[in-house]
């Protein structure tokens, strides 16, 4: 089975979690959908080897775009009723504060959706929402799966 096929499969399913093992880098993140009030939030689970500054210390940049990269990825994904796997097109964030030695979370929302197209904002936090660390705008192709 491809990863498109292993995609969708738990996607018809609402199984998020086998959603996230079949992409490498989400499961090298060991990224996680939780429900939430306003929907879900994605978490990735503070490790040792994500610090990319060990004085302050404080998650590396790649991991912390990264794993928002993936966020809003599965967020387009999760919130479109076809078959359509979201690429990257246009990807900007912005470090707001640096991410501390703990969990990450971070919410989601598909502003625009279209035929070909979909944006997402998204926005990342540790302890408190109010404070976020970054914040994303992404815009992703849908193409079918098939």
């Amino acid at each position: 089975m491809s990863t498109y096929e292993r995609i969708a499969d738990a996607l018809a399913r609402q199984d998020y979690a086998g959603m996230i093992d079949a992409v490498p880098y989400a499961r090298y993140l060991d990224m996680r959908v939780e429900p939430a009030a306003d929907g879900r939030h994605y978490r990735m689970p503070y490790r040792d080897d994500l610090i990319g500054n060990m004085r302050i210390p404080a998650l590396h940049g790649g991991a912390v775009g990264g794993f928002m990269e993936q966020a809003a990825l599965f967020e387009a994904l999760i919130s479109q009723s076809q078959r359509r796997i979201p690429r990257v097109i246009d990807f900007g964030i912005d470090y707001l504060r640096s991410a501390r030695a703990e969990d990450l979370l971070a919410a989601c929302i598909v502003v625009r959706q279209g035929r070909r197209v979909a944006q997402v904002r998204a926005e990342a936090w540790q302890s408190d929402p109010d404070k976020p660390v970054a914040a994303v705008r992404a815009v992703f192709l849908l193409q079918d799966i098939d």
